[in-house]
């Protein structure tokens, strides 16, 4: 048993070493990782004395690695108390005085401080920007402009404390705290999104000031969805893959999240049809049409923005070279970015909307010829 250090391009040989092994040294009957040649050995327990041992690795050739425990006799097991630091050495430390400092945060990921920090800024502005909006157009502004200006909140500071994370990480290598207030304004900002999808997706404000039963029936869902989901997160953040069960939380994050997602869907859809219907009842209503159009736009952006957040984003990291994980972290925030400009934008309090006012002229021309469109969606 112990432990040894493997990059991700030598899990292939090593995978090759096992099918043609002819023994096992250790006595185990196959094939141990522990002799491979393509792994570097860190520690072995039979060279560990009671009291406990450190051993310190140096590797002088870039890449990903892992660090592997390998128990290679059947039917054994060990319980251990084990505590690794990693990071990167930096020549030159931040005075450019010829002294060395620690990074520990992985190579694909330093950008990450620096980025976090202008995301914030973004959506700091964007905030400022929705409340003068607002303000100014508080005679058309609805309670739901209120709720989606606590979203940007929420997410200004999520990223904000994302951001100290990571800087603190890449330091000390310890979030001194800024990953509990991560997870905390992490869990307001996912439930205020789903919520604010729901609302827009249900017309509340824009097509009733109610919540039918069946719209209440769904945030009853949601909402509790989401607080399982981010607890979920947490737990999975927290322990990394070889915490025990990690496994299990992960597939039960994936079918919160899908459940979660497919249940957003159902006030769109209802919306839709409501209003397709009502179009072609009533002649005033016929200019429902043009709701009906954004909420159709809007159903698309909030499938394509599910979908390449949630599946896209992961075969994207699958591939990506570990030098720039960090282009996935941009590429979500840059997509949610996106998604919150359009809904925002479309469903911005202003005067005689396009899609949310019915002027007297339009509904006198609504009463009088006005052909239906019968294309379905």
């Amino acid at each position: 048993m112990g432990f040894v250090l493997v990059s991700g391009a030598q899990f292939p040989k090593i995978n090759n070493e096992t099918e043609y092994a002819d023994a096992d040294p250790g006595g185990g009957g196959g094939f141990c990782v522990l002799t491979s040649e393509h792994a570097l050995p860190v520690l072995r327990l039979n060279d560990v004395p009671p009291g406990g041992a450190e051993s310190t690795v140096a590797i002088d050739e870039p890449g990903e690695y892992a660090v592997v425990f390998s128990n290679c006799q059947d039917g054994v097991e060990v319980t251990m108390d084990v505590r690794t630091e990693m990071y990167n050495v930096v020549r030159g430390g931040p005075d450019d005085d010829g002294t060395t400092v620690r990074d520990y945060l992985p190579v694909g990921l330093q950008p990450l401080p620096a980025i976090y920090a202008g995301v914030s800024a973004v959506y700091a502005a964007f905030l400022a920007c929705w409340v003068w909006r607002c303000v100014r157009q508080r005679a058309t502004a609805e309670r739901i402009h209120a709720v989606m200006g606590a979203l940007l909140l929420f997410k200004a500071l999520k990223t904000a404390c994302a951001a100290e994370d990571a800087w603190f990480v890449e330091r000390t290598g310890d979030p001194h705290g800024w990953d509990v207030a991560f997870y905390v304004f992490g869990f307001f900002k996912g439930v205020l999104l789903f919520t604010v999808i729901v609302l827009i997706g249900t017309g509340w404000s824009f097509l009733k000031p109610y919540l039918q039963e069946r719209d209440k029936s769904v945030l009853m869902i949601v909402i509790p969805l989401q607080v399982i989901e981010n607890l979920v997160l947490v737990v999975i953040g927290e322990t990394g893959p070889t915490g025990r069960d990690w496994i299990v939380w992960n597939q039960v994050f994936l079918l919160v999240d899908v459940i979660c997602c497919c249940a957003i869907f159902f006030p769109i859809i209802w919306s839709i049809r409501s209003l397709r219907e009502a179009s072609k009842t009533d002649g005033k209503a016929a200019l429902n049409l043009k709701k009906l159009t954004l909420f159709k736009r809007f159903y698309i952006v909030v499938v394509g923005y599910l979908y390449f957040t949630r599946i896209i984003v992961s075969a994207f990291l699958a591939v990506l070279n570990y030098k720039y994980k960090w282009g996935v972290n941009v590429a979500v925030e840059a997509a949610s970015f996106a998604f919150y400009l359009f809904v925002f934008y479309n469903f911005q309090p202003v005067e005689r909307n396009p899609y949310l006012y019915i002027g007297e002229v339009e509904e006198v021309a609504a009463s009088g010829e006005l052909e239906m469109d019968n294309g379905s969606f």
